[in-house]
């Protein structure tokens, strides 16, 4: 376990936290890859059935230690990106499981983009989201390039991407970067409280959800059709199928055990 990254289990959540505080939780190689590491516990783990990222301190993550990518003896810009972030955020669209983000502060670069590629983004209202790059002479990465788009439109994207505005928590739910956000002295326990009521749910039908979320962005409509008819046979096999519809013909809460 690397000092740059935390790691609790409540109950089927799993909290993952990043930590350089100090450096505003600013990536570096070794921070990249326990977060890889923890990541792919939590989708092994059955017992894991939600992952809830946060950072530590005042910011969530202000993307990439710029110190390491300069290094003469650090790892180049291509080895940053294919080995650091790409692969943290295909485990996230990947993962079996919903991962929040918990966006306590600022989220910069990178660091913004890994919080809009998780299942739902939730923010501090003292929060802001910044896509820095262009004011350092680089592109978007992270998937920032993929994902913002499908959230906010080409034409906003584009110019939160060229001209690098900040954007506050508030604006960013307004426009649909972010799902939700809450007063800061309510919002950890407002947060926790999404992250454990899907660790509660059908972690299956979740997951198959995820899939074809991801799918339709390349699929035709008949070949989502097709995907849904495929994953809703698979759901319909699942014991928390069985549960959810007796527990709602007994008028009961359903017990999922995310099988």
């Amino acid at each position: 376990m690397s000092q740059y990254i935390l790691s609790e289990k409540i109950g089927s959540v799993l909290k993952i936290t990043l930590n350089r505080p100090d450096k505003y939780n600013s990536f570096v190689r070794e921070m990249a890859l326990a977060l890889q590491s923890e990541l792919d516990k939590a989708n092994k783990n059955p017992e894991i059935r939600a992952v809830y990222l946060t950072g530590n301190g005042k910011a969530f993550c202000a993307g990439q230690d710029l110190a390491e990518a300069i290094d003469p003896n650090g790892p180049e810009l291509t080895k940053i990106v294919s080995e650091h972030y790409n692969p943290i955020i295909l485990q996230i669209r990947n993962l079996d499981k919903p991962v929040i983000a918990a966006v306590n502060g600022v989220a910069a670069g990178a660091g913004a983009n890994i919080a809009l590629a998780c299942d739902i983004a939730l923010a501090t209202k003292s929060s802001s989201f910044i896509q820095a790059f262009s004011k350092i002479g680089l592109i978007p990465d992270s998937g920032g390039t993929y994902t913002l788009p499908r959230l906010v439109g080409m034409q906003k994207a584009s110019a939160l991407m060229m001209l690098g505005d900040k954007v506050s928590a508030e604006e960013a739910e307004q426009m649909g970067m972010i799902y939700k956000c809450f007063e800061d002295e309510t919002f950890e326990e407002e947060s926790m409280k999404i992250a454990q009521k899907l660790s509660l749910m059908p972690t299956m039908a979740l997951a198959y959800t995820k899939k074809l979320l991801n799918e339709s962005f390349e699929n035709s409509l008949e070949n989502q059709l097709a995907s849904e008819d495929k994953y809703q046979s698979l759901a319909g096999k699942s014991y928390d199928y069985e549960e959810g519809v007796n527990a709602f013909l007994e008028k009961r809460k359903a017990d999922f055990k995310g099988k």
